[in-house]
């Protein structure tokens, strides 16, 4: 411990301090662990991926971008879930696979 002052007015200021400090550590260690609860809730409750995502265009009327394997780091946020059928029509539409995720890969579509 460093060297504390010798008189009680002093020590009773540092006592003071330390006993706010201390507080306010907890209220940090308080505020973390309900955080880190509920970042845990959320992951529990959190739906699974979909097998099959399309990604939708820019705007609500351009045609779909890509077809993803679902939960492709490259789906943008356009994305919705398709069946595997649905993505399979989409792939023989026209509408292109990631290079990412290869989803014609996974779906065993042979493009003729």
């Amino acid at each position: 411990m460093p060297d504390l002052p010798p008189d009680l007015p002093r020590l009773r200021i540092l006592e003071t301090w330390l006993t706010m400090a201390l507080a306010e550590v907890r209220a940090a260690i308080t505020a973390a662990e309900r955080a880190e609860a509920e970042r845990q809730r959320g992951a529990e409750a959190r739906p699974p991926a979909p097998d099959w995502l399309l990604e939708g265009g820019l705007s609500r009327d351009a045609p779909p971008v890509q077809v993803h394997v679902g939960g492709c780091w490259n789906a943008g946020k356009r994305g919705r879930a398709l069946t595997r059928d649905d993505a399979l029509r989409a792939l023989a539409g026209g509408v292109r696979a990631c290079d990412a995720c290869r989803p014609d890969t996974e779906l065993g579509y042979l493009d003729s």
